[in-house]
């Protein structure tokens, strides 16, 4: 029997749907599976999973894109703008431009993905071309262009084609200043714009927070975050929160990201696979390790990008060895690393001394994993073999990258040469590091402190005029502890706090106890020619340790301190962290620029591998 043309089109509708409803969930071999099923197709059902190729980006997806369209029998405007979509979105700019050619018909929407797609592979000056020879323009058209020309950071151009658009009230086009001026550093204006838009939607309150963020105004991120909050007409989406998470990872505002994550459990934020993997990142960067582990075992589903920043997180606290049983359960799981795991393994081998284990991931990760070693995993290598005491196979390693060394690797070389006080290499390391980057002040100081332990003086001197006629200015540097949502900051010999009284009264007897146990100042970090005394009584003024004995006289017993520091922890105040969570009977976490120290008993995670 016949089916009637109505039960015909409710069933061609229904199947159209099912493959409309995967594409929109990203699940494209759903999709796939439900266009294979369906037996009546149409013209919209072949643009849906046309679609699905678009927003999946790859060679092997613009082919499978190209074999669809191929299979239409009556491709109409839609299939032409998808699959031209797929082309710029994959980067075939000369495909796109055939094709366009080609159209039978072009609408404004194949003039507008033109436009943007040039624009956003880098063809700025054609896309401006396509702009003034289409026939029809629309608000869509002058925002693609906008975006395009802010993008590439030219922002005087930027606002000449802003002031030129015919529709000022579209909140995308002022989007795209704000954007643009963050990007280019240039918050008062970006501020300025956000102020007089006319309308604001989600994405112009994110651009605001995240500009905030990448602009390391990280206090003013959360700020615009608690004002939409509490703005009934726009709700935050997982884009807001991985921003404003990463705000409160830079500010270590531990309490204030935990408040975010008791807000994200009431919504459906909650089950966003981004959100969760922003919420192990933070609770990670402010040394609550245990919490992100919970919350990671708790995910639902958990991509590259979670466990990446799962083993990142253990490697960071000195956690190696869970980092990399991670990783094998990673690859247990079925989930393929990419660069960025090997990264974060690589890291956790230098935090825990296992040289051999990273030279074989590094070696394997091209010929099992297919992955090209960047610089950061050479940066890495020249990391592991320096804290192996293996300076010469670390410069053998440099001399070898098939680029120009990241700096980085110089630094390192340079820290591993002041251990293992070698000079030679030292002053090799510091020339190639200052001739990349004459401004880099930490050179100048590590080669400094070098001469200072060899009791070299004058050339100490020398490296300070050095420092001097390159107008150099050290990062003065500082620890900081907060305090029932206070944040204390504290610098070596710091004159301004309030409590120093109480504070240096906490140290010396600190320090008394420390000498009962054993402790000698380790004057190799003193690095001024002054009497050993002196020295001495300097240490004891190093911010690490004002911030630690504020800590302790403003904290009830028992509580775990953070403390967090702008460069490394010196080895001295290492070495008093250790006895004094011993003293204290207290956990003192403390991070500096390259890890998390977990003090516990009179040890450290680091197992004094740093």
């Amino acid at each position: 029997m016949a089916l009637r043309p109505s039960i015909l089109a409710a069933a061609r509708r229904l199947t159209t749907a099912a493959v409309a409803a995967a594409v929109r969930r990203s699940d494209l071999a759903g999709a796939e599976e439900a266009f294979a099923s369906t037996r009546l197709k149409t013209t919209a059902t072949y643009n849906c999973l046309l679609a699905g190729y678009a927003r999946a980006p790859g060679p092997g997806r613009l082919a499978d894109a190209r074999h669809l369209f191929d299979q239409i029998p009556h491709p109409d405007a839609v299939s032409y703008n998808t699959l031209l979509s797929c082309h710029l979105a994959n980067g075939d700019v000369d495909g796109a431009r055939r094709l366009f050619s080609a159209m039978p018909v072009r609408d404004v929407t194949s003039w507008n993905t033109m436009v943007s797609g040039l624009s956003k592979n880098g063809s700025l000056e054609e896309a401006k071309a396509v702009f003034q020879a289409m026939p029809v323009r629309n608000a869509v058209s002058w925002n693609a262009m906008v975006a395009a020309i802010a993008c590439s950071g030219d922002m005087g151009a930027a606002e000449e084609w802003f002031r030129n658009a015919p529709e000022k009230k579209d909140a995308v086009l002022w989007t795209a200043m704000v954007t643009g001026y963050m990007d280019a550093g240039d918050v008062q204006k970006a501020m300025e714009f956000f102020e007089a838009m006319p309308v604001r939607n989600l994405v112009s309150w994110n651009a605001m927070v995240s500009g905030y963020v990448k602009n390391s105004r990280a206090g003013d991120a959360l700020r615009v975050f608690k004002t939409m909050v509490g703005n009934a007409i726009v709700q935050p989406n997982a884009s807001t929160i991985s921003s404003v998470l990463l705000g409160c990872s830079n500010l270590s505002a531990v309490e204030f990201g935990r408040q975010i994550h008791q807000w994200c459990m009431k919504l459906p934020l909650s089950r966003s696979m981004a959100v969760g993997t922003s919420l192990v990142s933070m609770y990670c960067k402010c040394g609550n390790l245990d919490d992100a582990c919970r919350l990671f075992d708790e995910m639902r589903r958990r991509d590259v990008v979670a466990w990446n920043a799962m083993i990142s997180g253990c490697a960071q606290h000195g956690d190696g060895r869970k980092a990399i049983k991670l990783f094998g359960k990673m690859k247990d799981e079925g989930v393929v690393p990419d660069w960025i795991t090997f990264v974060a393994v690589l890291t956790a081998c230098i935090h825990t001394g296992l040289c051999d284990f990273g030279m074989r991931c590094f070696e394997t990760m091209q010929g099992v994993y297919g992955i090209e070693p960047r610089i950061e995993h050479y940066s890495c290598m020249v990391d592991l073999l320096c804290r192996a005491g293996l300076l010469e196979r670390a410069i053998n390693m440099i001399r070898s990258m098939p680029f120009e060394p990241h700096p980085s690797a110089y630094g390192t070389l340079l820290t591993a040469c002041r251990i293992y006080k070698n000079l030679e290499f030292a002053e090799f390391a510091a020339v190639k590091l200052i001739e990349q980057d004459p401004q880099n002040a930490g050179a100048y100081v590590q080669l400094a402190n070098i001469y200072a332990i060899a009791n070299r003086w004058a050339d100490v001197s020398r490296v300070r005029r050095w420092m001097k006629d390159n107008a150099v200015v050290k990062t003065p540097g500082y620890s900081w502890i907060e305090i029932k949502g206070v944040r204390h900051e504290f610098r070596s010999n710091d004159r301004l706090h309030p409590q120093l009284d109480l504070i240096h009264d906490k140290l010396d007897r600190l320090e008394e106890l420390m000498k009962v146990m054993g402790y000698v100042p380790d004057l190799d970090f003193a690095l001024h020619d002054v009497e050993e005394s002196l020295k001495a009584q300097m240490l004891m003024r190093h911010s690490e340790k004002l911030a630690i004995a504020f800590g302790l006289i403003s904290s009830p017993p028992g509580m775990t301190l953070r403390i967090f520091k702008n460069l490394r922890v010196c080895g001295d105040c290492h070495n008093a962290a250790k006895l004094i969570s011993k003293i204290e009977d207290r956990e003192i976490i403390l991070r500096d620029t390259t890890r998390f120290h977990h003090f516990r008993g009179g040890s450290c995670s680091c197992g004094d591998y740093w």
